[in-house]
């Protein structure tokens, strides 16, 4: 990336029984190659160590008692931030794995919402677990939103990638539960947040949306559903009238064609699948989960904690890179206008 480096990110450990800390420690071994900005690890040193030795990487750690240390570790070791650690068991996750990772993203999170770290990057984690050890939001999105003051729907989460930007509308609910929850109102208040986001922390200056339907045909004018016409065509026209260039609702089934995604900066998906399935398919091992509308910058790699494979060398580091870069170029944004007059 070019113009002014960030400060440092924090990133959090994930579940210590899946891919997180391996892939951390690969992204560290490959920061001059990917020209990654400085971060360091909020605990989970020892848990480091081992997951790296499983893909023959010899990691060095530095232990720092200050965030603000981490910029003059990063060329030669990986910064770990606390004490916080356990054993590493790949593809055995439990109850004090959990509460590693908790306890880790926690702090990784609160250093970014007091500015000490520029962003957040959060590896994954097992949500069941967490549920088991007092962890009471539906995600790690939901989490970061409450630490920052947010109610849940004022964060949204996009799935980017190189030839994808997707968000889904709606998140953790059951299909079932989907067509209820849309609103006219839903819509315009996630796609503005959308819309700002995408100016702030990617630079776009006119951000393009489309819109999907929510059934087959987008609705074919009724035929098969009348949620297009009652609820997301009207949401439409009211983001056009704010001056929001935005197209929609569209047949999901064209809206992720190569010429189709020529038109738009990003698609707002009417529910979770209908977002990641498009992304997954082509951004598998770069998609990004970003979240948008906090204060402070959060991204996380786009797949799950992958206990079959975790410590067996399989799993592919460019997504948890493309986080850490994502994020720093972000901050780097968010940084730049803060400094202009």
């Amino acid at each position: 990336m070019t113009g002014p480096r960030p400060g440092p990110l924090a990133i959090s450990l994930g579940d210590p029984a899946g891919i997180g800390p391996e892939l951390i420690a690969e992204a560290w071994r490959r920061r001059a190659g990917a020209d990654l900005p400085p971060f360091a690890v909020t605990g989970g040193a020892e848990t480091l160590r081992a997951a790296a030795a499983s893909r023959g990487i010899a990691l060095p750690v530095q232990p720092i008692a200050d965030l603000a240390e981490a910029p003059g570790v990063f060329a030669r070791a990986l910064p770990v931030l606390g004490a916080a650690d356990g054993d590493w068991a790949p593809g055995s996750p439990s109850a004090e794995g959990a509460r590693l990772a908790f306890d880790s993203l926690a702090a990784a999170t609160r250093l970014a919402a007091e500015g000490q770290a520029a962003a957040v990057v959060t590896a994954p984690v097992a949500k069941g677990w967490l549920a088991r050890v007092g962890f009471d939001h539906p995600g790690q999105t939901e989490y970061v939103a409450a630490a920052c003051g947010l109610a849940p729907a004022d964060a949204v989460m996009m799935l980017a990638g190189p030839n994808l930007r997707a968000v889904p509308l709606t998140v953790h609910v059951p299909l079932s539960e989907v067509p209820p929850s849309l609103s006219q109102d839903l819509i315009v208040r996630r796609a503005r947040i959308v819309v700002a986001a995408l100016a702030r922390d990617f630079g776009l200056t006119q951000p393009r949306l489309a819109v999907a339907g929510l059934n087959p045909h987008a609705g074919e004018e009724g035929r098969f559903g009348d949620e297009e016409t009652t609820i997301i065509a009207p949401a439409v026209a009211q983001l056009r009238d704010e001056g929001i260039e935005v197209t929609g609702p569209h047949p999901a089934d064209a809206l992720f064609t190569p010429r189709a995604r020529a038109r738009y900066d990003a698609a707002l998906c009417m529910y979770h699948d209908q977002a990641l399935i498009p992304l997954k398919a082509l951004d598998f091992d770069e998609g990004v989960n970003v979240t948008l509308g906090l204060p402070l910058v959060r991204t996380s790699p786009d797949h799950g904690t992958a206990f079959d494979i975790a410590g067996k060398g399989l799993a592919d580091p460019g997504a948890m890179i493309a986080a850490i870069a994502m994020a720093g170029a972000c901050a780097a944004r968010r940084a730049e206008a803060r400094a202009r007059p």
